[in-house]
């Protein structure tokens, strides 16, 4: 007797060539109707989308579809921002993403799967991505916008390489309200009575 995960493989596969056939034969028919060049990147987001639907249809037992899931999305948005604004240098940095999508997905898996370590585990890991993109975005648009007069996308990433230091001087110093540094306070002792017999 077959499964239900193993009666659902053949209709996700089924349905992702249909999707791409239509798209292709769309293509050779609308070639000068549509602007292809948005179309595409959109097209593998709808791919990441199927990854999340797979995990809704699934349960809980494949939370882990939605790693995949937010990978791919997010690489299919960012081929769109590229696409749209012609930044394809932007690839020097953008890599860097990629790690906060996986952080991304493990995230939405703790969520989804109802388990709070993992979802923990997936914030930190899109702290890191985030981290690793602002130095690497600031130090290559740093060389990119050297031969250009200095706009937005000049400004933009130094300016989050600021805020992201004095973000983590002012958390270490402990400014933030919160713990100082890696060092965790611990409880004191109650000290004993004083017998004043």
């Amino acid at each position: 007797m077959k499964t239900e995960r193993s009666r659902s493989g053949p209709l996700v596969v089924g349905t992702l060539l249909i999707v791409f056939g239509l798209l292709s034969l769309a293509s050779q028919l609308l070639r000068n109707v549509v602007n292809w060049s948005v179309i595409w990147p959109l097209a593998i987001v709808l791919v990441g989308a199927l990854f999340f639907a797979g995990m809704f249809a699934g349960g809980r037992g494949v939370s882990g579809l939605a790693i995949p899931g937010a990978i791919v999305s997010g690489i299919g948005l960012m081929l769109l921002y590229q696409n749209l604004t012609s930044h394809w240098e932007s690839w020097a940095y953008s890599w860097a993403l990629i790690v906060l999508f996986v952080g991304a997905g493990i995230y939405i898996a703790g969520l989804y799967s109802k388990d709070e370590r993992q979802a923990q585990s997936g914030v930190k890991v899109m702290k890191v991505g985030f981290v690793l993109f602002v130095i690497f975005g600031a130090f290559f648009e740093m060389i990119f916008s050297m031969d250009r007069t200095l706009g937005f996308r000049g400004l933009l990433f130094p300016s989050l390489l600021i805020l992201l230091g004095l973000y983590l001087i002012v958390r270490r110093l402990g400014l933030l309200g919160g713990q100082k540094g890696n060092e965790a306070e611990l409880p004191q002792p109650p000290e004993p009575p004083v017998n004043t017999a």
